[in-house]
């Protein structure tokens, strides 16, 4: 028997590529039809990029991917608060990648199928619910199929039928009031090669940062999101990666961000399509695993996408569900002990975010304090402070530089499920 795995995105993919890796039988149910390189850019953070480059796919992903130099945060005015080094840069071990989701979809996907063949995964073949008993566990699929396995581990996204059945009442997922405009363009870069920017405040900001590295025109593939804050009161429930906005929605309060360095409203005129959803994420569970079926990914802790920890954080559950299964073989044990190791980290993650203790929250910090207006930073905060504020979020989501690169690795070489 094997492990059945709900859903084929990132989460789903990188467990499957996980179990190969050990030895660990297993099938994905992916419900689309056909897997397509949805979605905009992501960043990856070092902790994860150092589980796909222990996969071996460290050539893939600089294909891919750029390697990220900087972070910085910026008010409504163009004015520098805070930048700091990433990835290497910074002296992790491992660099930080900004990528297209879609193409880091099927990069993992492709590698899967190289590795496991094509029939490791079953498209179109959408889960809505399982039954266990003491022998294993069944997935039951939209078409009338009941799958047998051993293990389930849903992986089936933020609208996860599975983690619906675990807890019936949980309803739609809550929405706190902003709205996310998302799309890429052709633009020049800004900041040095690989710069991430975060400008504006709590109530309007934008987030920018190439995914590609510049053509000989000098243009590159940017990624921005264009977010505004609106009354969590009102309806809003479109979710999907395929909904096309209109900029007009939304341009005019971003008319008067031209500095010297960017301009924004230009990189949103340069988008060809972008796409429109809420800010959403669910309230932290008090358990994951129910017998031999258990949760990862954004269906067990969806979260606001703040500090670049989504895809991150699907990944490392792979990699921790793949090592406890070393230690427990394929029992509920192995599902409780990567529970508990996971879930804590994951739920400190979301309050965090939702407390606004993100590394953004200096943006509204300094909005409060100034207007977003000032010579030099340091006359409206201190550089201790700023610093320290950097420091934190980096340890809550476990990425602290001396401890990432003194950490052993998740699962130890060539290790296998005998």
């Amino acid at each position: 028997m094997s492990i059945l795995i709900a859903g084929g995105g990132i989460a789903g993919l990188s467990l499957g590529l996980t179990l190969h890796q050990i030895g660990v039988p297993f099938h994905i149910y992916e419900s689309t039809s056909q897997l397509r390189p949805l979605g905009v850019g992501i960043n990856l953070q070092p902790n994860a990029v150092r589980e796909l480059f222990e996969l071996g796919l460290e050539a893939e992903l600089e294909k891919i991917g750029l390697r990220t130099q900087q972070l910085g945060f910026y008010s409504k005015l163009g004015k520098t608060i805070w930048e700091e080094p990433r990835g290497m840069k910074a002296g992790y071990a491992w660099p930080q990648y900004s990528v297209h989701r879609g193409k880091l979809q099927m990069m993992l996907y492709h590698a899967l199928i190289d590795r496991a063949g094509p029939g490791c995964i079953t498209t179109g073949a959408r889960a809505i619910g399982f039954e266990q008993d003491e022998t294993g566990a069944s997935l039951q699929l939209a078409d009338g199929r009941d799958v047998a396995g051993q293990l389930i581990v849903a992986a089936d996204g933020i609208h996860s039928a599975l983690r619906q059945q675990m807890y019936p009442t949980e309803g739609a997922p809550i929405w706190n009031g902003r709205i996310l405009w998302r799309a890429t363009a052709r633009a020049k870069l800004f900041k040095g090669a690989a710069a991430m920017v975060m400008i504006g405040h709590d109530q309007l900001r934008l987030v920018a940062y190439p995914i590609s590295a510049p053509d000989a025109s000098g243009l590159a593939t940017i990624n921005w999101i264009a977010e505004k804050s609106f009354d969590p009161s009102s309806p809003w429930t479109k979710e999907d990666w395929n909904r096309a906005a209109d900029i007009q929605d939304f341009i005019a309060d971003f008319e008067p961000w031209r500095f010297d360095w960017i301009d924004i409203p230009a990189l949103i005129r340069s988008a060809e399509v972008v796409y429109e959803y809420p800010m959403v994420d669910r309230d932290p569970l008090p358990r994951w695993s129910h017998g031999a079926v258990t949760l990862m990914g954004d269906a067990a802790h969806p979260t606001y996408p703040v500090g670049s920890n989504g895809a991150s954080q699907a990944i490392l559950d792979a990699r921790v569900l793949g090592a406890s299964l070393l230690k427990q073989g394929l029992t509920p044990a192995a599902l409780r002990a990567y529970e508990d190791k996971m879930r804590p980290a994951a739920t400190r993650i979301c309050q965090a975010n939702r407390a606004g203790l993100g590394p953004d929250a200096v943006l509204q910090r300094i909005e409060d304090l100034c207007g977003g207006g000032f010579q030099q930073v340091e006359d409206v905060l201190a550089r201790s402070e700023l610093e320290a504020h950097a420091q934190k979020y980096k340890s809550i989501s476990g990425f602290s530089i001396a401890e990432l690169n003194a950490s052993p690795p998740l699962l130890a070489k060539g290790a296998k499920l005998i």
